[in-house]
């Protein structure tokens, strides 16, 4: 028997067992402010929360992003996304915002994704390290002209920390690494800095200072495969994701943040470090905030109950298509699936 075949006997033994698993909790209705979303994110995250804002810009009012670039940077190509969305040269430069521009009209007017316009009265928060070498700082620089020539300059701010490496930056987690390192988990301390903190008040504006610690009953799992089409597997997505819901928010009436997750974050590769150390949770207890947090699961070739071969063996979001070729779109199978989820927490609750 072949390499190949073996695997993917492998993978359908393993898949007929998954079959047969307990699916997670349902994703609860809440009643949260669905035209009024807030996402943000770290390196493919960051490109994801940038993507879901740009696909849907009526529904979004806001964006945090670290260590990301502009939208649908790299075309749909492995090669572009490696080099000139990370670690561009002179010869595999960033896209100009001219070419951004035109690509977004023309989808636009094709009812692909809503009109740019939408993006005008959105706050934009990024973040950018000094010791990243992963995501290089002329494509963050890219990302703040891009939204530049959609916005008020004084809607996009800029934050650079002097010693940050390509992580999440957090004062919640109990053992992060050191604020240069850019290593798994990827979640760093930079003294008293508070990235989630900082992305939150600027995108929503004052905030309550955050409750001392979040409640453990706060953060629910739920079962992700009702919210796309086919099986999980099939759209890069794990079986499960998470949401932090407050009390105060059980009866709706909250507002809704999206926070997503980089590369190797998810819980398939670091448990519940992300969701639980980033940073969020404890600013969403003192301010009426849902926390959406979906999740992607690696893969390199085959998985459970998959018949698709798809490589994705970091976890990371899809911003170069390995999922979909219309990934930056509505019609992008990750991105419906988020767009779904939001639908439903704003579904009136006890529904």
């Amino acid at each position: 028997m072949s390499p190949r075949l073996k695997q993917f006997m492998a993978a359908l033994v393993t898949g007929l067992g998954a079959w047969s698993c307990v699916a997670a909790p349902a994703l609860p209705a809440l009643g949260v402010k669905g035209d009024a979303v807030t996402v943000s994110g770290i390196s493919s995250g960051g490109y994801m929360a940038v993507q879901y804002q740009v696909a849907y810009s009526r529904q979004v009012k806001g964006a945090g992003v670290l260590a990301a670039g502009p939208y649908d940077c790299a075309e749909g190509s492995t090669w572009r996304a490696l080099v000139n969305c990370m670690s561009p040269t002179r010869w595999a430069p960033v896209p100009e915002v001219g070419e951004i521009r035109a690509r977004m009209e023309s989808r636009a007017r094709l009812g692909l994704i809503d009109p740019p316009a939408g993006l005008a009265d959105d706050r934009v928060w990024v973040l950018t390290g000094a010791s990243d070498h992963t995501v290089e700082r002329p494509v963050v620089d890219a990302l703040v002209d891009f939204y530049r020539n959609w916005m008020p300059a004084e809607s996009v701010t800029l934050v650079t920390l002097p010693e940050a490496g390509h992580a999440m930056i957090s004062v919640t987690d109990p053992s992060p690494n050191a604020c240069s390192t850019s290593e798994p988990p990827f979640i760093n301390r930079c003294g008293d800095f508070d990235a989630a903190g900082e992305l939150l008040k600027y995108l929503l504006g004052p905030l309550q200072a955050p409750a001392a610690l979040a409640r453990q009953t706060g953060l629910q799992t739920f079962d992700q495969a009702p919210f796309i089409r086919g099986l999980p597997a099939d759209a890069g997505l794990a079986g499960q994701g998470f949401v932090y819901v407050p009390a105060s928010c059980r009866s709706g009436g909250c507002q809704v943040h999206v926070a997503f997750h980089g590369c190797r974050q998810g819980e398939d590769q670091v448990g519940r470090r992300f969701v639980e150390g980033a940073g969020y949770n404890r600013w969403a207890e003192s301010n009426r905030l849902v926390v959406l947090y979906p999740q992607v699961a690696a893969r390199n070739g085959l998985a459970a109950g998959s018949w698709r071969w798809m490589v994705n063996p970091k976890g990371c979001w899809d911003w170069w298509g390995y999922a979909s070729a219309d990934y930056a779109t509505r019609n992008g199978l990750q991105l419906e699936a988020v767009h779904k989820m939001l639908q439903r927490l704003a579904e009136p609750p006890g529904r």
